[in-house]
């Protein structure tokens, strides 16, 4: 589960990094 735990973290400090360079 904690390899879930830091997909999910992974994935969502993904998108913002995304997100701030693409705003």
């Amino acid at each position: 589960m904690i390899i879930k735990d830091l997909i999910l973290m992974f994935t969502s400090s993904l998108i913002l990094i995304i997100s701030v360079l693409v705003g």
